[in-house]
């Protein structure tokens, strides 16, 4: 049997990773995965249900932290860790939901030739994530579980709720 194409799962605490956990339901006998989550996601880790290789990457910003200093040194960090994930993933493209990493994720795949799908946080009815806005751009298929967002967002297609 051939071995099956593999995707970059990102996930994102709470409802970013059960719209991802749902999505690898749906596309698991087509897809095998590779995961992606910040290294402060204690919760993602346990509701992945297929196996797959895990890569953590640093949040660059956390509450509470103060230290500008700090916050370049996390970011910096963060996009490089993005570019070794990217560089050695034998992926042919990525899929997320809306955490922040993803932007420099998408980047990199956008610079490696990798397939970048984003779908709108469906907790998102009428406004744009920070992450959607610009990702939206970064994107070969951006999608919508409203329809109310086609208007904000011209070029997405609504797929209908994930879940």
């Amino acid at each position: 049997m051939a071995a099956k194409p593999k995707l970059i799962i990102v996930l994102g605490s709470g409802g970013h990773t059960a719209q991802m956990v749902r999505l690898t339901e749906m596309l698991y006998d087509s897809y095998d995965f590779e995961y992606v989550l910040n290294d402060d996601d204690n919760t993602s880790i346990k509701r992945i249900k297929y196996p797959g290789d895990l890569y953590i990457v640093p949040r660059p910003r956390r509450k509470n932290d103060k230290s500008i200093i700090k916050s370049i040194f996390l970011t910096m960090h963060s996009i490089m860790k993005s570019f070794d994930i990217i560089f050695n993933s034998k992926s042919i493209g990525i899929v997320s939901a809306g955490p922040g990493l993803t932007v420099p994720l998408f980047i990199w795949s956008l610079i490696f030739r990798k397939r970048r799908i984003f779908l709108e946080s469906w907790s998102r009815v009428t406004t744009k994530s920070a992450t959607g806005k610009i990702c939206y751009h970064l994107s070969n298929l951006f999608f919508v579980q409203w329809p109310t967002l086609t208007k904000v967002y011209p070029n997405a297609l609504y797929v209908g709720r994930l879940g």
